[in-house]
């Protein structure tokens, strides 16, 4: 268990280090690449992929028997 917790401080270490030792260019760019992740996975979702079957559905077995239908059907046509 003990080797378990040293191999992820030195793992962490070894980032962190690297992290410290970034030139001034290389912490904008990682300020870029946060900035467009959030907008991807955060922005996008919330005005692009609205929550299909909480808005059709009201409880968690109509969602389930909607999924579970559409996967059986979908097959069926591929087949």
């Amino acid at each position: 268990m003990e080797h378990r917790f040293s191999l992820v401080r030195r793992i962490t270490g070894f980032y962190i280090e690297g992290f410290r030792n970034l030139p001034d260019w290389g912490g904008k760019v990682w300020i870029i690449i946060i900035i467009k992740v959030f907008i991807l996975f955060f922005i996008l979702k919330l005005f692009f992929f609205p929550d299909f079957l909480k808005s059709k559905y009201n409880s968690d077995k109509q969602r389930s028997e909607y999924v579970f239908d559409q996967l059986i059907n979908s097959t069926a046509t591929h087949d």
